[in-house]
């Protein structure tokens, strides 16, 4: 069903609508987020003990591993300085986020993980401030003109997890 989540940097000013979904706390990093019919969440659990105990590598693995999954589905994912998540460049022209990223780590094992928008209905997201960052929208594969279905995300998801994320590497 959908909700809202509160990472450890949610600030309860960019909750708009504390009413209408269920909001819960999180370990997880980040800030306010909505998670719901037709998204991928996906929780990578992983020891970064055998990986490198590097935090931000991590979350550029999930990035990149987001990147290539979109390009397998034919849309350009990108990283922006300063912002977490993968972003896609609208018809508009517009700067829209795509997939969010959180995590947490504790002992060197990371939690949570990612959501990436397949065909969300993304007035829900009208309740928040999206990961703090009012100045841009969200989009989805729908609205992109891609709607592959859930079952070719996961497909896609579980073919390019292993060209970024290598035991050891």
């Amino acid at each position: 069903p959908p909700l809202f989540t509160a990472g450890t940097s949610a600030d309860p000013a960019e909750l708009l609508q504390p009413d209408r979904f269920p909001v819960y706390q999180t370990g997880r990093g980040g800030k306010h987020t909505y998670h719901g019919p037709g998204q991928r969440v996906v929780y990578v659990m992983q020891d970064l003990n055998d990986r490198g105990r590097d935090l931000r590598r991590h979350i550029w693995r999930l990035e990149e591993w987001v990147i290539r999954s979109l390009a397998a589905l034919n849309v350009q994912g990108e990283r922006r300085e300063g912002r977490v998540g993968i972003w896609v460049t609208a018809p508009d022209g517009t700067e829209q986020k795509i997939a969010a990223i959180g995590v947490r780590v504790r002992r060197w094992v990371t939690f949570h993980g990612l959501s990436l928008n397949v065909e969300p209905d993304l007035t829900h997201f009208s309740g928040i401030v999206p990961c703090g960052l009012g100045n841009y929208g969200v989009t989805s594969l729908a609205v992109l003109g891609k709607n592959p279905g859930q079952a070719r995300v996961d497909a896609v998801l579980r073919e390019t997890y292993p060209q970024v994320f290598r035991r050891g590497g």
